[in-house]
């Protein structure tokens, strides 16, 4: 867990020629607003439109040539499962993704044209993994952890590391958390590159699960999975939940409304598209002001993949 500074310039080396630099924002009225000074890490424009790109390749660029030529398989019903399909085609590797049968249909058609090869299953975690597991046992395929391996959440932790580059002077960051793989590579790139930066997590009131494992030391789970922020429905990880214990200050909880208003603000301010659970840090910012006054704080923006039918303000 120990991971050095030249690890993490190894990883974002490796990647970089793959990736998109992704363009950092900000806003006078939202900063107003905040009584802060927010520099936005738009991963909403990144390849596929969300920061797992960075991880997914960093992944797959790692694996023996033995291993490339029998491809990777990931189970996941969103952005994993296309940053995986994306990255494996622009490297030429196989992708076998295991999507849930209740995947939305937009996520399902843009795996399809990145080149995946599409596995339908069960909408449970037991049928995910059973099915990547016999996909395993048929192809030799390798299996990529959407946020549990090391080689992902460093990946992810290379947005933060250009943030920090544009805004050295940083004093918090922020980013949303659902399986802990973008705020574990988050926390782990502020220690290196700005060891002085508070780094905190946000995630809805609906699934405060990564809250609670914090508050009682041992990961623990959610009974619903009832947020419009689709993508932090995870649990946090084996490998991701020691690192944001250790290196993260705290986890910031939200409920849908304020969800929901910071993600009307941003795309009526900014003229930007991001999901739901991109909007989670903004909101925690606007709901503890007390903690980022006056600060200059960073938020990684996790992604744009919004179903817009989806959306009713």
């Amino acid at each position: 867990m120990n991971h050095t500074r030249h690890e993490l310039v190894e990883v974002h080396e490796r990647i970089l020629p793959y990736i998109h630099k992704t363009p950092v924002f900000s806003s006078g009225l939202i900063n107003n607003l905040a009584g802060c000074e927010i520099y936005f890490k738009c991963e909403n424009f990144q390849r596929m439109g969300a920061f797992k790109m960075r991880g997914a390749t960093n992944a797959i660029l790692q694996l023996t040539e033995e291993q490339l030529a029998k491809g990777v398989v990931t189970h996941s019903s969103g952005n994993f499962a296309q940053a995986v399909a994306l990255a494996s085609k622009t490297l030429g590797v196989k992708a076998y993704i295991v999507m849930p049968s209740n995947s939305p249909k937009v996520k399902i058609d843009a795996v399809r044209d990145y080149g995946g090869e599409i596995i339908l299953c069960e909408p449970t975690l037991a049928a995910r993994e059973a099915t990547a597991k016999e996909v395993i046992n048929k192809t030799g395929a390798t299996f990529l952890h959407p946020y549990n391996q090391e080689e992902v959440y460093l990946g992810q932790g290379t947005a933060c590391i250009e943030l920090i580059q544009e805004v050295p002077e940083l004093e918090i960051v922020i980013a949303p958390v659902g399986g802990g793989g973008l705020l574990a590579g988050t926390a782990i790139a502020c220690r290196h590159f700005a060891p002085t930066a508070l780094v905190y997590g946000a995630e809805p009131s609906n699934v405060d699960d990564a809250k609670r494992s914090f508050d009682s030391g041992k990961i623990e789970t959610n009974s619903s999975t009832n947020t419009i922020a689709d993508g932090l429905r995870t649990n946090l990880g084996t490998l991701t939940f020691p690192i944001i214990q250790e290196l993260v200050k705290d986890i910031l909880v939200v409920s849908e409304e304020e969800i929901m208003y910071a993600l009307r603000l941003v795309m009526e301010r900014m003229k930007i598209v991001i999901e739901p659970s991109s909007a989670v840090a903004l909101a925690a910012i606007l709901r503890y002001p007390e903690l980022f006054k006056e600060k200059i704080v960073g938020l990684i923006v996790s992604g744009g993949n919004v179903e817009l039918d989806k959306l009713t303000f």
